[in-house]
């Protein structure tokens, strides 16, 4: 019996390793799936109603079906996909009605975290980031850069959010944030140029640092409403009923 035979501990330890390597080479081309398939889907490069095999995605991303099985499987449960045996997956629409739900529960719970993010207080840097945010939509719509706006936008919310340090509350925003972020692609130049969103933002910083909690949670839930009456407001005028 040699020192790597099967059976031995040194090959036992080689074969682990190797089990282990692949587990974690399978699971960053998961990853890779799904953060492709999702950018996809939410940019809406892949509409509502698009079909495709496991096998075509796999090729469309030059990997092997299994990390897409895992990905798609991950995009189900967060409601964007339907997967059907031997037939693939379709992206699920999203409505009007839909999107007036979305924002009813996004309103809520961004002005919960505002909330919570203005009475626990922010540190500096952290104060600076999301100043920063809405300096970089400023910029963007003085580029007439609508996309490179939203980007602010998203980011600003997202920094909201994981301030105020409710893993639970960021999990169900972030679900109905991906639900949204197609609509907001698709109205992004039909709204007006968003100047009075910008001054929202900043209000909500300036009620943050000083650490009123009832100012940040009202500007925000007023914004967020405002927010979603024009979003939905522009589907129903553009007749765009599903995404």
């Amino acid at each position: 019996m040699t020192s790597l035979d099967k059976t031995s501990p040194a090959a036992a330890t080689a074969k682990a390793g190797r089990a282990a390597a692949e587990g974690r080479q399978r699971l960053s081309q998961s990853e890779r799936a799904y953060q492709e398939l999702k950018r996809r889907i939410l940019d809406n490069e892949m509409p509502a109603g698009f079909q495709a095999l496991e096998q075509e995605l796999a090729e469309l991303l030059g990997m092997s079906r299994t990390p897409v099985r895992e990905a798609l499987i991950r995009l189900a449960k967060e409601g964007i996909v339907e997967v059907r045996p031997r037939h693939g997956m379709r992206i699920l629409p999203i409505s009007v009605a839909d999107m007036r739900e979305i924002y009813e529960i996004l309103t809520g719970l961004e002005s919960t975290a505002a909330e919570i993010v203005a009475e626990r207080g922010l540190d500096h840097d952290s104060l600076g980031t999301l100043r920063r945010a809405v300096e970089d939509m400023d910029s963007a719509l003085a580029d007439d850069d609508l996309r490179a706006w939203a980007e602010a936008d998203e980011r600003f919310h997202n920094l909201l959010v994981e301030f105020s340090g409710n893993e639970r509350l960021r999990a169900w925003v972030n679900t109905c944030r991906d639900q949204a972020h197609r609509a907001r692609m698709a109205t992004l130049r039909l709204r007006p140029k968003p100047v009075d969103s910008n001054k929202d933002h900043a209000a909500v910083v300036d009620a943050i640092e000083r650490q009123d909690g009832e100012a940040a949670r009202r500007l925000h839930h007023q914004h967020r409403r405002r927010a979603g009456a024009m979003l939905v407001e522009l589907l129903e005028l553009h007749g765009i009923t599903q995404l």
